[in-house]
C-alpha cells in the first residue's frame, strides 16, 4: 500500500485525522519538499510532533521511485507532501507507477494553494487559467515558457496562478515581479509593466498570511514578510472580484 497524504499549508496542525491516521498504520514514512514546503514545520519538527521517524526523500528519489515502491511491494508507505498530494504531476505519475506494478494506492486530500490563494482574494477559482511555475534565472539559462502560458490566460480573460520557485530558497514576490518584468523585456507581450494590477498571497494558511493588490510599480517596493509567497495575475474582473480585492486585499479603488 503506498499512501499519499497531505500535510497541508502551514505546519502540523493542518494534518487531517485521516492523515493522522494512516501515518499511525504505516510500517515506513517517507516526505518530499521540493515540490512545496511547510514554514511554520521543519522536517525534525515533524518527526518529533508524529512521534516517529519521517525520512525525507530528494527529488530524484521521487520521481525515480524506486526506493518507494520497493518498500511499499510488502508494506504500507506513507509519503508526506505539503499541500494536496494530487496537484503536483510527480505525484500522479509516481502512483501510476504504483499501480502498474499492483501496489494499492490512497489518497488522503488536503488544502492547497490551489484554491487557497483564489479564496483569500476573493476571486472566482472557475476563472482561472492554467497554473504556471516561474523558476530562478540560472547563468545562461533564462527561460520564457511561464510567459507564454500567463499571455494565453491573459488574451483569455483568465486570472493566472503563479508559483514561485523554492530551490534553492523560496522566491519572494518582489523578485518574481523583476523576473516578469525581464521577461516582458524579452517578449514584449504587452502583459507587464509598472500599472499591471497584480496580486500577492504570502504565508497562506498561517495564522499571520498577507494578501495584497496593487499596480506594479507600488507592489514592486513592498515588504510582505517571509515566505512562502504566490503571485496571481488577474484577468478580466468580474465586479465582485474588484469589490474583493478592494476590500480584502486593499487593491485601489480605481481598478472599481
Amino acid at each position: 500500500m503506498l499512501t499519499f497524504v497531505g500535510l497541508g499549508l502551514h505546519d502540523i496542525r493542518d494534518l487531517t485525522l485521516r492523515g493522522k491516521e494512516a501515518i499511525e498504520r504505516a510500517d515506513v514514512v517517507f516526505a518530499e519538499f521540493y515540490t512545496s514546503r511547510l514554514i511554520g514545520l521543519s522536517p525534525t519538527d515533524m518527526s518529533r510532533a508524529l512521534g516517529r521517524e519521517v525520512r525525507v526523500l530528494s527529488r530524484e528519489e521521487v520521481e525515480d521511485g524506486r526506493i518507494i515502491l520497493e518498500e511499499a511491494s510488502s508494506k504500507n508507505v506513507v509519503l508526506l507532501v505539503a499541500g494536496d498530494p494530487m496537484v503536483a504531476t510527480t505525484h500522479v505519475a509516481l502512483r501510476i507507477m504504483a499501480e502498474e506494478r499492483g501496489i494499492k494506492t490512497e489518497i488522503v486530500h488536503n488544502a492547497s494553494i490551489v484554491t487557497a490563494a483564489p479564496g483569500l482574494l476573493g476571486l472566482q477559482h472557475y476563472k482561472f487559467g492554467r497554473t504556471v511555475s516561474l523558476p530562478f534565472p540560472q547563468e545562461n539559462y533564462f527561460p520564457t515558457s511561464a510567459y507564454d502560458f500567463i499571455a494565453e490566460n491573459f488574451s483569455r480573460g483568465l486570472h493566472t496562478l503563479i508559483l514561485l520557485d523554492i530551490n534553492p530558497r523560496p522566491m519572494t514576490a518582489n523578485e518574481a515581479m523583476q523576473i516578469l518584468l525581464d521577461m516582458e523585456d524579452r517578449k514584449k507581450g504587452g502583459i507587464f509593466n509598472e500599472n499591471t494590477l497584480i496580486a500577492v498571497v504570502a504565508r497562506a494558511g498561517s495564522p499571520d498570511y498577507t494578501v495584497r493588490a496593487g499596480y506594479m510599480r507600488d507592489m514592486m517596493n513592498e515588504d510582505f514578510g517571509p515566505p512562502l509567497h504566490t503571485l496571481v495575475l488577474p484577468g478580466n474582473l468580474h465586479f465582485a472580484e474588484a469589490e474583493a480585492l478592494v476590500k480584502l486585499a486593499g487593491a485601489p479603488r480605481d481598478i472599481l
